[in-house]
């Protein structure tokens, strides 16, 4: 099978033939239809984000099952799937509190081994699923069936991008029938979490980016004002569009220092300040610690959208079949497995949403 590898971070990757290794009792094999591709495949192939190597990446898609382990019942050969990169164990301290974003074993299957060889010697799969390749093999536990209603090449953005960006507004942040938002970075997450404000009845959303492209994308999505943050103070311009005061809610896209320090400086005091951005390992960002005080802002993470894959991803499906999600309008182009270099590009320059790798599997 062909699949997307990074053999050095820093490196363009390359698509190879791979052997998948055999499928293990608790294991499903799945024939891939799509993967988006996210940034955090850009950060791992740029070295930001640590990983094994060498490795496949991708880590939201979506496919049909083709083989499932002895032991597996959740799922079956046929099931349309998508894939899911954390995997809750349902018992450690952080699961029994309801948060398993954060289980302490949720990237375990990661690191259980290689999964696939070459005639280089085997392949990690880039952050326990690998789903830019026409085939991967991952823990049923990591596998979420969703109808086949459906099209694949939009429920794969179910895996990571729409439940981060969703999930990072209507449970992390909170937000209520009338507050104000803020999003910067109008990328795929971002688009997401603008869908998601106005879903939950946001009176204002804002959405600020450099590449001033992005921002008709925001404006159809539901922002309701644009910040060109190439050419204005984004702190400065939230506060004219908001009176003076700022946003109740700052949700931080992007990952790096200065766009977190903007998006607590247009929270208003008392306000939350969201961060969904990957930022890179070494990153800093400080804050003046009276403010941090006297303000009363919370600034707090959002892993995976604070979400349960399991429980939101076919919740967030029905939300798309319902037409109260608009999947297609987070996909900027379908691409093939060939053009992920060119897909990195673009996204390395801030251009688009989603490109798509669409495979043949549908059934």
């Amino acid at each position: 099978m062909k699949a997307v590898v990074l053999r050095e971070a820093g490196r363009p990757t390359k698509v190879e033939e791979l052997a998948l290794r055999p499928v293990g009792k608790r294991e499903a094999r799945v024939r891939m239809s799509a993967s988006g591709v996210c940034h955090s495949d850009l950060s791992l192939r740029n070295g930001s984000i640590p990983t094994l190597l060498p490795c496949t990446l991708g880590h939201e898609g979506a496919g049909v099952v083709a083989e499932v382990g002895d032991e597996v019942d959740s799922v079956r050969p046929g099931d349309h799937v998508v894939l899911i990169w954390s995997v809750a164990c349902r018992s450690c301290p952080h699961c029994l509190r309801g948060e398993t974003q954060l289980c302490v074993h949720g990237y375990d299957h990661a690191y259980g081994g290689p999964y696939a060889e070459t005639s280089a010697g085997p392949v990690w799969p880039g952050m326990g699923v690998a789903s830019l390749a026409e085939e991967t093999v991952l823990p049923a536990a990591a596998v979420v069936a969703v109808d086949e209603s459906l099209p694949l090449d939009l429920a794969a953005l179910l895996g990571c991008g729409v439940t981060t960006g969703v999930g990072a507004v209507m449970r992390t942040a909170a937000v209520r029938l009338g507050d104000s938002v803020l999003v910067i970075g109008c990328g795929g997450v971002g688009l997401a979490a603008i869908q998601a404000a106005r879903l939950a009845g946001a009176a204002q959303i804002i959405a600020a980016d450099r590449v001033a492209a992005q921002l008709p994308a925001a404006l159809a999505n539901g922002a309701t004002d644009t910040v060109d943050a190439s050419e204005s103070d984004v702190a400065a311009a939230v506060r004219d569009l908001t009176g003076g005061v700022g946003v109740d809610h700052g949700i931080e896209v992007v990952g790096k220092p200065a766009t977190i320090r903007a998006a607590y400086d247009a929270t208003r005091r008392g306000g939350k300040v969201t961060l969904v951005g990957a930022a890179g390992v070494a990153d800093e960002v400080s804050f003046p610690a009276l403010a941090l005080m006297t303000d009363g802002k919370t600034v707090q993470g959002s892993v995976y959208g604070a979400s349960d894959p399991v429980r939101d991803i076919p919740m967030l499906a029905a939300l798309a079949q319902r037409g109260r999600l608009d999947l297609e309008a987070l996909v900027t182009r379908r691409i093939g497995i060939d053009d992920v270099e060119e897909a990195f590009t673009d996204m390395a320059a801030g251009r688009g949403a989603r490109s798509v790798v669409c495979f043949s599997a549908t059934g």
